[in-house]
């Protein structure tokens, strides 16, 4: 997806298979030497796979800046990189001709070649990234790939529809960085029926996307990443059923399928009031952070364990929650993992004693069997950062931790 700026500053967002012709279309139309900014959402292969075919990047004179999220296995150049060697590929990334400036990006506020650029970490089992941009009076946001933060959007004790009436924190900060957008682009791959064969996979719901945009107040909804199976009659009612969802829920939001091709030009509020404007985090290394886990399950600390090390965290472990608490005061971890159900002294008694304690920004993540609304909201309400109900999956423990520290104040893993 491409978008130009008034000034004519180019935003390229990924680099997929759509990148051969808007590169063709480039070198015919575009001023020349083609500069532009490519935002790279994350680096799995749909994402960057086009990047060797976008034909301006051969041409000497023109000029690229790459962005990504920080915290993959590998750096951007050298995961582009791979992707270019010898055995696939007959240009390998060091012999293209243009100039070529990458920049990892963390979660924060950043100044990239004239524009302001917000990012927010997306839940995917990747190192994920959404972009809000905002110039000439109007807000663009590129959401893809992104998942639910719970399966329930809406607290049930409180009226559907409303932005504070979101159960989970993380769908609740999701929202609110769509708040007012003028246009929307969000992944929203599966039907409300495929989801649950497809959960932990990383991806959205046309009815997830669409009522999160329309308690945020967005403008414009364009649905993407379609699903394969998907033919265009299947969109078509997609598209159809997401405006009826939209007009139910009071909003006066423009739902569109995205399609391949189109083009438009939106002209923000003279009076727009931008997002606010928030510190990039500082980066540091996944080895530098301490995780505590708190279960009595010696199973799961296990299976915790080793997904966490093998993403490079340090890790301790407690079996009940009186001696994590003497843990956190003696060991001071970064995160912790908290069980709820634990003999003796209980999860929610562990978040009472934090919050009275005076523990500070340390981001909990509550993994536990209770996977009820009642138990999500009193944990929030107690102070918890994120909320994970078990069963879990390695990938889906790694972004959630990767989202805690990005979210709840303490340093941040790379």
């Amino acid at each position: 997806m491409e978008a130009v700026t008034d000034s004519g500053q180019r935003l390229i967002f990924d680099a997929g298979t759509g990148a051969r012709p808007l590169g063709i279309h480039l070198m015919s139309n575009a001023p020349k030497p083609i500069t532009a900014v490519i935002l790279v959402s994350h680096t799995h292969w749909d994402h960057i796979q086009g990047f060797p075919f976008f034909i301006p990047l051969f041409v000497p004179g023109n000029r690229f800046t790459v962005c990504g999220p920080k915290g993959s296995n590998a750096s951007l150049p050298n995961v582009l990189a791979g992707q270019m060697e010898y055995t696939y590929f007959p240009v390998e990334l060091a012999q293209l001709g243009a100039a070529i400036t990458y920049r990892d990006l963390g979660e924060g506020t950043e100044e990239i070649e004239g524009v302001r650029v917000w990012t927010q970490s997306l839940n995917h089992p990747a190192p994920a990234l959404g972009y809000r941009i905002e110039a000439d009076g109007a807000s663009l946001l590129y959401l893809c790939d992104h998942e639910p933060y719970w399966e329930s959007l809406w607290d049930s004790k409180a009226e559907s529809g409303k932005l504070e009436s979101i159960l989970h924190d993380g769908d609740r900060r999701h929202a609110t960085f769509m708040r007012n957008a003028d246009v929307v682009v969000h992944d929203a791959q599966y039907t409300p029926e495929e989801y649950p064969g497809k959960k932990n996979w990383g991806h959205s719901t046309w009815t997830y996307v669409t009522s999160m945009a329309a308690a945020a107040g967005v403008k414009n909804l364009f649905l993407t990443h379609h699903d394969p199976a998907h033919d265009d009659e299947f969109l078509d009612e997609i598209e159809t059923r997401a405006r009826e969802l939209a007009a139910s829920l009071g909003s006066p939001m423009r739902v569109s399928c995205a399609r391949e091709g189109f083009q438009t030009r939106f002209r923000g509020d003279p009076n727009h009031i931008a997002l606010q404007e928030v510190a990039a985090v500082a980066g540091g290394s996944r080895s530098d952070l301490l995780v505590l886990i708190v279960d009595d399950d010696e199973d799961l600390r296990f299976l915790a364990r080793k997904a966490l090390a093998r993403s490079g965290y340090r890790v301790i472990e407690s079996e009940n929650g009186r001696d994590g608490l003497d843990q956190i005061r003696s060991k001071s971890p970064d995160l912790l993992i908290l069980d709820l159900n634990m003999p003796g002294m209980d999860g929610f008694e562990v978040l009472r004693a934090l919050g009275s304690g005076g523990a500070g920004p340390l981001p909990v993540l509550v993994l536990t069997s209770q996977g009820d609304e009642n138990s999500a909201r009193q944990s929030f309400e107690l102070g918890a950062t994120d909320f994970l109900a078990k069963p879990f999956t390695s990938p889906q423990l790694d972004a959630r931790v990767r989202s805690c520290f990005s979210r709840g104040g303490a340093r941040q893993a790379t």
